[in-house]
């Protein structure tokens, strides 16, 4: 180790800690390691496994404050969310502790014999983890891939490696063998392009930007090497006339500045039906005007700031090109912050309205017909969340059909659970996370016959 990187609050742009890089070398060998205790985190009787990652779920419960006050610091997450966001590391250990003694194959009729199949786990794998949500996307790759008998090799984003590190050394609190679970704080060009070009590596799950994972799909080629990604978004909210107007545009702000809009299912596109544009207009402006955007440390904060100087300079390059409607207040000092900003849209090419901001900004638009919120929604290269807000259950299930995004909701802005599958279209990703199926995406399927 070598290069220091500097934890900053993006609350109070402070320093936190400074926390040691890895190197090339310190990459290899992490790896190695982990590819040297596969075997017998393999051959682990299922049962045992199973107790270990409930024991890892029990250690992360019992630090979940501790766990949520480093990701208020160290993220800007506001302590409601830091906390659900530990606690769904351990739902995800204790769900996925189901699945060592549940990873049934097949007996295939065949003539001459008996056929069987087996789900074999890869091998080593590589989690690169973003900036925006540390620790449920830190769990949603290792809680599966441990349970089917891999060892996982997880690099932390540079800007919040402080929770990752701290649960892998709980991992080892709860008795997980060495260099099952290892965590490697490190540079993307470093530690996570290693995972992509070293042989012991047999897949990478990486949630981060379009762009980068474009380049990580590309390099997995190579080696034919597994991969998932899970990448940007920009997620329509369909509004109907039919619907509770009111209602909608309550939950409407909560949809996109959560954790200060820096979430790929935002729905960072709101689509109205024209003839209930205004009034939507009108209830969304004081729903804005009301949330409690103060520093984290306030547990009734709403949202919180961004994560970097550089991330709230993106997103104000995106507002100096429109005229905000209306906007919320921030808490202001050297904070990363950016008020929750709603922008009126009638060109479907501008900017705003195609890009993904990433910061706490929903652009709004009035749409004619069914057949019109369809074609605006799927208008995009991404395909991840959506929502669809209607009083008429047909029409909800026909829209949600149409649109082109792996996680809709009818009424709700619900994306993500543990138990049900998540991942995108086009270009917001390939392959699904969690839900019951996530830990045979870790394995190979093995075709056995046997003659009679």
């Amino acid at each position: 180790m070598s290069d220091l990187h500097t934890v900053i609050n993006p609350a109070t742009a402070k320093p936190v800690i400074d926390v040691p890089l890895a190197s090339l070398a310190d990459a290899d060998y992490a790896i190695e390691r982990a590819h040297a205790a596969f075997p017998a985190w393999k051959a682990l009787a299922p049962g045992e496994r199973a107790a270990l990652l409930r024991r890892f779920a029990a250690v992360v419960d019992a630090h979940i404050d501790e766990l949520a006050e480093l990701e208020v610091r160290n993220a800007g997450h506001t302590w409601g969310n830091a906390r659900w966001e530990a606690g769904n590391v351990r739902d995800c250990l204790n769900y996925y502790a189901g699945a060592p003694e549940r990873l049934f194959g097949r007996q295939i009729p065949v003539a001459g014999g008996v056929d069987v199949t087996f789900h074999e786990p890869l091998g080593v794998v590589g989690i690169i983890v973003p900036w925006n949500f540390p620790m449920p996307i830190a769990g949603w790759g290792f809680a599966p891939a441990l349970a089917a008998g891999n060892t996982v090799v997880l690099k932390p984003a540079e800007l919040t490696p402080l929770t990752a590190i701290r649960l892998g050394e709980l991992a080892l609190e709860a008795g997980l063998p060495a260099d099952v679970l290892t965590v490697v704080p490190g540079k993307g060009s470093v530690v996570g392009a290693r995972f992509v070009t070293h042989e012991l590596v047999r897949k990478v799950c990486f949630t981060g930007s379009t762009e980068v994972g474009k380049g990580i799909m590309r390099g997995c080629a190579d080696q034919v090497k597994r991969v998932t990604l899970e990448l940007g978004g920009k997620s329509a909210n369909i509004v109907f006339a039919d619907a509770d107007i009111a209602a909608a545009a309550a939950s409407a702000p909560y949809a996109v500045f959560d954790n200060a809009g820096q979430d790929c299912c935002a729905r960072s596109r709101i689509l109205v039906e024209r003839s209930a544009y205004d009034e939507f207009l009108s209830h969304l402006e004081p729903a804005v005007l009301g949330m409690r955007v103060l520093d984290p440390s306030d547990e009734s904060s709403e949202m919180g700031p961004l994560i970097s100087s550089q991330q709230q300079a993106t997103v104000r390059g995106y507002l100096d090109e429109v005229d905000v409607a209306f906007a919320g207040t921030t808490p202001g000092g050297d904070g990363f912050w950016v008020p929750p900003s709603v922008v009126t849209v009638e060109d479907p090419a501008a900017r705003i309205w195609r890009e993904e901001v990433f910061g706490p900004v929903v652009a709004v638009m009035p749409f004619d017909d069914e057949a019109d919120a369809v074609a605006k929604a799927n208008d995009t290269e991404y395909g991840l969340s959506g929502s669809i807000y209607t009083n008429d259950l047909g029409r909800g299930l026909r829209v949600a059909r149409a649109v082109d995004a792996g996680n809709l909701s009818v009424n709700s802005h619900s994306s993500v659970r543990y138990w049900t599958p998540f991942g995108g279209y086009k270009q917001s990703g390939l392959g699904r996370e969690l839900g019951p199926d996530a830990p045979m995406a870790f394995t190979e399927e093995k075709n056995v016959f046997i003659a009679h």
